[in-house]
């Protein structure tokens, strides 16, 4: 089944809960309301024949409502057709940040749910075991979250780990002005990187 008719049987199956589908590249997105995504995750696999979650991620459009947006990039492997690739998207408000889980559809959404619980602090109800993946237990902030500072925060945990600001000043992978030359009409390397290295240097 192609991606376009997944798509007219997901809009079937879920009416006025299935928005437009959107093309770029080959590609094909549609969005589902947040309160659906379990049953259509199930239907995506079970009726629809796509068995592999490939990843979920998760977006911060920091100053619009709602803020927050969950991607699911789901694909169909080891069929005798073609392998057909879906993404799904969900909105998510700052006022209420949870979403249910898919881990009871597809077990591999385990890890990607806490890393997005992890790094945007978006929590999934029905989750098995919702804790950090990649910072510790304890750590109070979200760092993918836009209003997060590049340089990052202090934290504090005696005894088990700690986090302090890191300097802009210049570093190995900082890119210098007269290697980094600007294109016409683009800002200057100074100005588009603020650690950029002194020309001096």
């Amino acid at each position: 089944m192609s991606a376009q008719d997944t798509i007219a049987s997901l809009q079937k199956q879920f009416p006025g809960k299935v928005g437009q589908a959107k093309e770029f590249r080959g590609e094909w997105t549609i969005e589902v309301d947040r309160d659906q995504i379990r049953p259509a995750a199930d239907y995506i696999k079970n009726t629809l024949g796509y068995n592999f979650l490939v990843d979920i991620s998760s977006v911060d459009y920091f100053g619009d409502e709602p803020r927050y947006e969950v991607v699911y990039e789901f694909s169909t492997l080891g069929g005798a057709n073609n392998q057909e690739h879906l993404r799904v998207k969900i909105k998510v408000s700052e006022d209420d940040t949870t979403v249910d889980s898919l881990v009871p559809v597809y077990q591999g959404a385990d890890w990607h749910e806490r890393e997005v619980f992890d790094m945007m602090g978006l929590k999934f109800n029905g989750h098995p075991d919702l804790r950090r993946i990649l910072m510790w237990d304890g750590y109070p902030y979200y760092p993918l979250r836009k209003d997060f500072p590049l340089e990052g925060l202090s934290s504090d945990m005696p005894g088990e780990a700690f986090s302090r600001p890191a300097p802009l000043e210049g570093g190995p992978f900082v890119a210098a002005p007269e290697i980094a030359q600007p294109l016409i009409g683009e800002a200057l390397t100074t100005t588009r990187e603020p650690r950029a290295k002194p020309a001096d240097l």
